[in-house]
C-alpha cells in the first residue's frame, strides 16, 4: 500500500473537496528461474515467496512447493526481481516453456503450438469438497474481515482456503486476481496444507486461467464472487472441478460438472 494520494471528491450536488486516500500498490514483478527470465507480473509485492510458488504450480513447472529450493526478492527502481531456484529434476521444463513463449513473437505458424500449450488437458480433480451451502455463505460473509489491503483501499482481489464450515483458514490480497489465487496456492503448498472437505472463494470473476490453476491444485471447489466465462464452465466441466458463482450474500449460482 502507497502512501495517501490526494483526490478531489465530487458530489451529485456539485461540492468539490480533497480528500486522502490510500492507494494499492502494483509493480512490475520479474520472475526468473534457474537464472532464465521467464515472466513479468504487475502485482502487489507482497507475499512474493507465495506468489512465485503458485505461479510455478499453475505454470507447471513443479509439482509440489519443495521443489522450489530458494526463492531471493530483489528490489529495484522500477520494481522487484525475484529469483527462484527449481530442483534438478524440474529444471528442464523452464527451458521448454520458455522456448514455447519465445515463438509467441514469431509466425503466425508457430501460435498454432503455443494455443495448444495454452489449452493443455486438465488433470481429473480427485479431492472432494464437503462444503455445505450454508458454509458458503458464512465464509462470503466473512470475507471482508480477512481483506485488510482492500478495506484500506478498495482495490484489490482476495483469494481465501474455506474450511468445510465455512472458517476462512488462509487468504491473500494482490491487484491481480489470478496473483492473489496463486499466493493463496503457494502459501498453501509451503505450509503443507490441503483443501481438507472444504473450498476456495475468490472475490472475482470465475475466468478459465482461475479454473486452470484450481484443477491444478486439485481443488473440488471453487466459488467466486462474479460471473464465469463459457470457457470456464467448459474447462471445470473437463477437470471435474464444482463451481459455485455470482455468489453474494442473499443468493448464489452452482454450476455442475
Amino acid at each position: 500500500m502507497t502512501a495517501p494520494l490526494p483526490f478531489t471528491r465530487i458530489t451529485a450536488d456539485g461540492v468539490r473537496t480533497v480528500v486522502q486516500r490510500p492507494v494499492a500498490a502494483e509493480v512490475p514483478v520479474a520472475i526468473e528461474f534457474n537464472g532464465i527470465g521467464y515472466a513479468v507480473l504487475m502485482a502487489t509485492p507482497a507475499d512474493l515467496d507465495d506468489l512465485v510458488t503458485g505461479f510455478a504450480l499453475a505454470e507447471r513447472l513443479i509439482e509440489a512447493g519443495n521443489e522450489l529450493l530458494e526463492i531471493d526478492a530483489h528490489k529495484t527502481d522500477r520494481g522487484v526481481i525475484v529469483r527462484a531456484m527449481l530442483s534438478p529434476e524440474r529444471a528442464a521444463r523452464v527451458a521448454d516453456r520458455v522456448r514455447h513463449r519465445v515463438s509467441e513473437s514469431s509466425c503466425g505458424l508457430c501460435g498454432i503450438e503455443n494455443l495448444e500449450q495454452a489449452l493443455r488437458p486438465l488433470p481429473r480433480v480427485t479431492a472432494k469438497s464437503e462444503t455445505s451451502d450454508a458454509a458458503i455463505f458464512a465464509a462470503l460473509a466473512a470475507l471482508r474481515d480477512h481483506q485488510p489491503l482492500n478495506r484500506a483501499t478498495g482495490g484489490v482481489h482476495a483469494a481465501a482456503l474455506v474450511s468445510r464450515d465455512g472458517t476462512i483458514r488462509l487468504a491473500r490480497e494482490d491487484v491481480g486476481r489470478h496473483n492473489a489465487f496463486d499466493k493463496l496456492i503457494g502459501a498453501m503448498a509451503q505450509g503443507g496444507l490441503g483443501w481438507d472437505g472444504g473450498c476456495a472463494l475468490l472475490s472475482s470473476r470465475c475466468s478459465f486461467e482461475l479454473v486452470e490453476k484450481a484443477a491444478l491444485a486439485n481443488c473440488p471447489l471453487l466459488v467466486t464472487v462474479s460471473a464465469p466465462t463459457a470457457l470456464a464452465v467448459e474447462r471445470a466441466r473437463a477437470a471435474g472441478l464444482r463451481l459455485v458463482v455470482l455468489a453474494r450474500s442473499d443468493a448464489v449460482l452452482a454450476v455442475g460438472p
